[in-house]
Parts: C-alpha cells; sequence; structure tokens
C-alpha cells in the first residue's frame, strides 16, 4: 500500500493543497480576510483546465451548436455593457436610489433574455455532442486560465463583499463558493454535470507512458517548481513597503487609514492575489485525479482542510503554509489505514479474548475517524502552539 507509487500521489496532491495554502495565507496571514469559499475557486480552476486541456469534442464543432452559442455569448457582452451603463447613471445626475432601481430592473431583463436565448443551444448541444468539449490546449494553458477565472471572480466579490465585516465576509464567500458548485454541476452542456468528464490530460507522460512512478516523480517536479516559484514571488512581497503596508492594514485598519492608505482597495488586490492561486491549485489538483466531477468538490475536503493546513502551519508564514500542507495533508490521508488497522487488531483480540462481535460497518468507521483525528491534532497544536508550528516572525526594534 505504501509503495513508491501510493505515496508520489500522496505527495503530488499534498504539493496542489500546499498552493491552495499559500493562496489563503496571504488573504487571512497578510490581511485579515476570512474567506471560506476556497472550494468554489478550486472548482473554478479545474473547470478552466478541463475546458481549456481536454480533447476537442468534433461533434460539438461540426453541428449548429457553435454558432448558437456564439450569438448567446454576444447577447451576454450586450446585457452586461447595459447593467454596466445603467450603474454609471448617477454621473448624469440621477439619484442614487433610482439608479439603483434602474441598474437591477436591466439586470433582470438582460438575465432573463440571456436565459431565453441560452435554454435552446444548451438543449441542442447535450442532444448532438453531450457537451462542449474541451479546446485540446496545452495543460499549463489550462492552469494560468483557471487562476486568471478564480482572480476574475473573486475581484467581483471583492468589490461586493470586502466592505462586509469578516464574519459576514465568510458567510458570503461560503455562500458563493455553493453558488459556483451549483452551476457547474447543472450546466450539463458545459461541464458534463454529474457525469463527469475523464481521463484530464497531464503536463507531463501519463502512466501509460513511462509508468506510474516516473510519470508521477515528474508531476511532483512541476508541482514543487512551482510552489518554489510562488514561495520566492510571495516572500518579496512580504518584505517590500507593499507587504508591510499590508500588514498594517490587517493590525490597524484605522490608523493605516488614517496615514491614507486605501484599505478596501488593497484588500481587493491582496484577495485577488488569493484567489488567483487558488485558481491555480486547484487546476493542478483536478488534473493530477484525471477527472472532473462537481459534486466531488465538498467544504470539508476544500475549504476546511485547508484552514487547518494553514492555521497549522502558521497564519501569515509562507513556509508554516507549505509546511502546514504537507504535514496535515499525509495524516488526513493515513488515518484511514491507520485507523482500520487498529480497528481489525481490536476485532482480532476483542474476538479471541472476550468473543467480541464486531460493528458490521467497521471499515466505513475507520473512514469517519479521519475527521476525529483531524479534530485533534489541530486541538493538541493548538493548545501548545497557539499561533502555529511556524507562526510569522515577528521583528522586534528595541
Amino acid at each position: 500500500m505504501m509503495g513508491p507509487a501510493y505515496t508520489l500521489r500522496m505527495v503530488v496532491e499534498a504539493t496542489c493543497y500546499a498552493i491552495l495554502a499559500l493562496g489563503l495565507t496571504i488573504q487571512w496571514g497578510y490581511a485579515g480576510l476570512f474567506n471560506a469559499g476556497i472550494m468554489g475557486f478550486v472548482a473554478l480552476g479545474g473547470a478552466m483546465t478541463m475546458l481549456m486541456s481536454f480533447p476537442v469534442n468534433q461533434d460539438f464543432w461540426n453541428s449548429s451548436a457553435p454558432a448558437g452559442l456564439g450569438r448567446v455569448l454576444l447577447i451576454a457582452l450586450a446585457g452586461a455593457a447595459l447593467v454596466f451603463a445603467a450603474s454609471r447613471l448617477h454621473r448624469l445626475g440621477v439619484s442614487r436610489g433610482l439608479r439603483t432601481a434602474v441598474t437591477v430592473i436591466v439586470l433582470a431583463i438582460a438575465y432573463l433574455v440571456f436565459m431565453n436565448a441560452l435554454t435552446p443551444v444548451a438543449a441542442e448541444i447535450e442532444s448532438t455532442a453531450g457537451f462542449v468539449g474541451g479546446l485540446g490546449l496545452p495543460v499549463g494553458i489550462g492552469w494560468i486560465a483557471g487562476g486568471a477565472v478564480a482572480g476574475l471572480v473573486g475581484y467581483f466579490i471583492g468589490r461586493i463583499c470586502l466592505g462586509l465585516r469578516s464574519d459576514y465576509l465568510a458567510i458570503a464567500t461560503l455562500g458563493i463558493a455553493e453558488i459556483i458548485k451549483a452551476l457547474l454541476k447543472n450546466a450539463d452542456w458545459l461541464t458534463r454535470g454529474t457525469l463527469t468528464v475523464s481521463p484530464l490530460p497531464w503536463p507531463v507522460p501519463a502512466p501509460a507512458e513511462i509508468g506510474f512512478v516516473g510519470s508521477r516523480a515528474t508531476y511532483l517536479a512541476v508541482t514543487a517548481v512551482l510552489i518554489v516559484a510562488i514561495y520566492i514571488l510571495l516572500q518579496r512581497a512580504y518584505h517590500a513597503p507593499w507587504g508591510r503596508m499590508m500588514r498594517a492594514i490587517r493590525d490597524n485598519e484605522t490608523a493605516a487609514g488614517s496615514m491614507g492608505k486605501d484599505v478596501n482597495r488593497r484588500r481587493l488586490e491582496i484577495f485577488v492575489l488569493g484567489c488567483i492561486l487558488m485558481g491555480i491549485g486547484g487546476a493542478a489538483l483536478i488534473t493530477f485525479v484525471r477527472i472532473f466531477d462537481p459534486s466531488g468538490f465538498v467544504p470539508l475536503n476544500h475549504t476546511f482542510l485547508v484552514w487547518v493546513m494553514v492555521i497549522l502551519g502558521g497564519a501569515g508564514n509562507n513556509l508554516g503554509a507549505i509546511f502546514g500542507a504537507l504535514l496535515i495533508y499525509i495524516v488526513w490521508t493515513m488515518s484511514e489505514p491507520a485507523t482500520l488497522f487498529a480497528f481489525h487488531l481490536m476485532e482480532q483480540y476483542g474476538r479471541d479474548w472476550f468473543g467480541w462481535q464486531p460493528p458490521a460497518d467497521l471499515d466505513s468507521r475507520a473512514l469517519q475517524m479521519r475527521v476525529f483525528i483531524i479534530g485533534l491534532t489541530i486541538t493538541l497544536v493548538l493548545r501548545y502552539a497557539p499561533r502555529g508550528l511556524m507562526p510569522e516572525p515577528v521583528k522586534h526594534v528595541d
């Protein structure tokens, strides 16, 4: 079970989570932004890399659906332009209340027109081609697109939500992540929904070409290089005036604002940057598992686990986030077989010594013990190291 192929798989997935943890640690550790919607950005990254790198679906391109989809796209762009124009009516002397009412009405009409145009085209795509398929581009472009779209969505979320209190921001991002998942799950014409899309191409030779160990080791080299590059850039930003300004805003927002800093704008910058990293990490993770399944995105695995990694590693310390991601993912993965081994020992000796009849669902209970072990780990670490195993270094000047 713990052969080289399995170990490499575990470490590769841990490095993908490390990229997610780096995205979260700059949002929470640098700026104190409580993002509870990591799952949504992971899903966006996975969806974009699927759409960019999956092979071209000739059935779709040989039908009349691409032309219909182009018309729908033009309608969407026109609707967005009208909504944007309505939101700028105050420049013509229109009152704030009337401008808001007109914007909402235009938005509702544009949505209805868009959905009325999209519905028949989506039905045609599903009946003739199944789904749109991919563009057959290199996987690296899919990862970049995943980060770009996650950052774009993060920008609009940040524009609306960053003025909220931290707990309201968490609730808002949590809800938006569920909306993103629901959209991807129900857009069968775009993502095949619950039917899933596989196998996704890799950026390195596949296991069928050079074997599991060779391909996974090569994949690990790619993610390791990516982490090193991100780490160096984040460290430079941390020690630059920009990083000091972000920490000043985090530690005392009022004082930083009184010094002339645009607090909301700086928060938006780092929120978008964190979302970009989450999109790239999600794209790398979904590419590695080779299957895009919108139903597979769950808050426990793609939000809660990342938060545990950052908290236990040390919020605000990039090295701590990487260490926490590797440690927690290994604990998370190994807790099931370790618990199963312990349960089987109990079963054997309990039956031999006491005539104990174990429950039939002993194996499934071992899987559920993962959450207990993670909970126990976080309790012990926070008891003896409240700021994490590798806390943010704080310089004191005498």
